[in-house]
């Protein structure tokens, strides 16, 4: 979808699956070889300066499709995107420690009302915001655990749980683990950002 900011004189893409640095940097690449100029290139979204050519846009869709992203249109497909977009964001990019519950963050940053956000959600995709939260933060405490520079009780403050206690049940129930046995294994299981939390025969 195109969206046109008159007073700044932009153009809003929304691009799914865009949701590591490695993406950004690849849709940069593209955008260049375009010869769109932009302004902004962040998780699912990018700014661009001018206004794009129905040729410019195929060439960009197929390139991005090439990559395993896709140039979205549906207006509910991109507020799911934002959504996942604020956890992923929230979660895997960001060092600052959200002590506010999710459902308001996430109604402050979207200025949608959270009831309508997790109906849409789950209709949409099949499981619900908190399941996709909860698959994203264990995966973020495998990696903090991999790197291991911090305590369990630090992953689980940094990560916003109320005790540690509450991260290793969170943590066993999704992995069959507790973080201290998976700390020991040496074949140390991740999943790339973009399958986390997505049903594989629906990616929506």
């Amino acid at each position: 979808m195109i969206q046109s900011n008159k007073s700044q004189k932009t153009l809003k893409l929304y691009i799914k699956y865009m949701v590591s640095n490695r993406c950004k940097i690849m849709v940069k690449e593209e955008l260049k070889k375009l010869g769109l100029h932009f302004m902004v290139v962040d998780l699912g979204e990018v700014e661009i300066m001018e206004d794009i050519t129905a040729e410019q846009r195929v060439e960009l869709q197929v390139a991005l499709h090439e990559s395993g992203l896709e140039l979205m249109d549906d207006k509910r497909a991109i507020l799911i995107q934002k959504i996942k977009n604020v956890i992923i964001e929230m979660v895997h990019h960001s060092d600052e420690v959200i002590k506010t519950k999710f459902s308001e963050y996430l109604t402050s940053k979207l200025d949608y009302d959270y009831t309508y956000l997790a109906n849409l959600f789950s209709e949409v995709q099949g499981t619900t915001i908190a399941q996709f939260l909860i698959s994203h933060k264990v995966e973020r405490i495998k990696e903090l655990i991999i790197y291991d520079e911090l305590s369990i009780s630090e992953i689980a403050w940094k990560m916003n749980y109320s005790s540690v206690a509450h991260l290793s049940n969170q943590f066993k129930k999704v992995t069959g683990l507790t973080p201290s046995h998976f700390r020991q294994l040496k074949d140390k299981r991740r999943s790339p950002i973009e399958e986390i939390g997505n049903d594989k025969t629906q990616k929506n």
